[in-house]
């Protein structure tokens, strides 16, 4: 019977880091992966284009994103942080670049860069990798596990086991959850699972007819009974379903508990850089250089032109009006509008299209230090099987880089 060093379930990023680290440092390593190959979800994250991290290179400032679980982080970044991962690729033949709000891409603006760096690690080290390997469960001695049992019949033996089955988002790439079932049975707490970052449904039409606009720095403000939730500037995508990208991502768990007391509405700032006195005097110079055109042909200078038919209509303005004969009544209207344009949602995307769920293990029953389990020796938990909530911004990958590091750098030395 072969026993090996480390037996790791789960072909994802952490899963990859926490094997290719391990066999680095002369382990003899298995990979067990139930899909037909490795890193599914990875080669979807970032539309394709893989935001590995965030370029924050402050630990505590990084951490303060991660809310109440920064605490419980600070030992596993201490070992391998923001400039590691940078590194780690950069140093394995990966150039990377810097975006918007400190997201952190492969120059090549492919996933399958980032999943090549992988591989290769895992290769080099000489990890035994099993795809199609369902795992049905575990086999325990002595409050210690000693095999996992495969759909197929094997069994495989190892001295220690790393858990690097993600959660519950896009469940299509083989993340079913079945991580949080085999926790529950060897004595885990697990918090139930939830979709923390999906895209958002909105039934106002003139939002899917601006499907396929992009903006930037806009402000999102969401309200429920007439009173104000929460604020957040940022990039937004409009969508035939609703909208999506970075900040409503970053807003749509918060949406998702609202929504259980109650209807919700999201008003869309354009301009939040000027306030109302401002605008009003953009609208006046506006409509005195632009006097004799109608207000529908000159607006797409100040605001989207996607958005201009929206913005009259909401604001009861006929387009074909001459700018001169616009009342400060409806130029009051019309600032109003371009400074709280209201959606109504109508719901949340499912899990098969969120980016992350919240949910999963814990935290006061892991050991960051190693990012063992408290409640079973020789296990290691990593990446989304963890109760962290975060935004997206290249988090969630630096989460897996950081967590599968630090339990693949453990397992000969304890």
């Amino acid at each position: 019977m072969q026993i090996y060093d480390l037996a790791v379930i789960g072909g994802g990023p952490a899963g990859m880091m926490a094997a290719g680290r391990a066999a680095e440092l002369g382990a003899k390593v298995i990979l067990l992966e139930k899909n037909s190959s490795l890193g599914a979800k990875l080669l979807i994250t970032g539309g394709g284009r893989c935001n590995i991290t965030n370029a924050q290179f402050d630990v505590r400032t990084f951490l303060s994103k991660y809310k109440d679980s920064d605490k419980f982080l600070f030992s596993a970044f201490s070992q391998f942080n923001v400039k590691d991962t940078i590194d780690f690729f950069n140093g394995r033949g990966m150039p990377t670049k810097v975006e918007a709000g400190n997201r952190v891409f492969p120059e090549s603006d492919k996933s399958q860069s980032v999943f090549d760096v992988l591989t290769s690690y895992v290769k080099l080290g000489g990890v035994e990798v099993i795809i199609d390997a369902t795992v049905t469960g575990f086999d325990k001695k002595n409050g210690q596990i000693i095999s996992v049992k495969l759909k197929d019949g094997r069994e495989i033996h190892a001295k220690k086991f790393v858990l690097a089955t993600g959660g519950t988002s896009r469940p299509e790439t083989g993340s079913t959850g079945d991580g949080f079932a085999w926790l529950k049975e060897l004595g885990h707490k697990v918090i139930p699972s939830d979709n923390a970052l999906v895209p958002v449904m909105i039934s106002d039409q003139w939002v899917k007819d601006a499907t396929g606009l992009t903006l930037q720095d806009i402000k999102l403000t969401t309200f429920q009974n007439n009173q104000k939730q929460e604020s957040q500037k940022g990039r937004l995508l409009f969508t035939h379903f609703g909208l999506s990208g970075p900040t409503i991502l970053n807003m749509s768990k918060d949406i998702g508990e609202l929504l259980k007391y109650g209807e919700v509405e999201i008003r869309l700032d354009l301009l939040p850089s000027l306030d109302h006195g401002m605008m009003n005097t953009r609208l006046q110079e506006l409509f005195k250089i632009d006097d004799k055109k109608m207000i529908k042909n000159s607006l797409g200078s100040l605001v989207p032109s996607a958005l201009v038919p929206a913005i009259l209509q909401l604001s009861r303005i006929d387009g074909e009006k001459i700018n001169n004969a616009v009342t400060r009544e409806e130029r009051m209207k019309l600032i109003e509008t371009i400074k709280a344009l209201a959606m109504q949602v109508s719901g949340l995307l499912g899990a098969d299209k969120a980016i992350v769920s919240s949910g999963g293990v814990d935290l006061t029953e892991v050991d960051f230090k190693t990012m063992q389990s408290k409640i079973i020796p020789n296990l290691y938990l990593v990446g989304d099987i963890l109760n962290i909530d975060r935004p997206s911004g290249g988090y969630s990958l630096q989460l897996c880089w950081t967590t599968g590091y630090v339990a693949g750098s453990d397992l000969l030395g304890s």
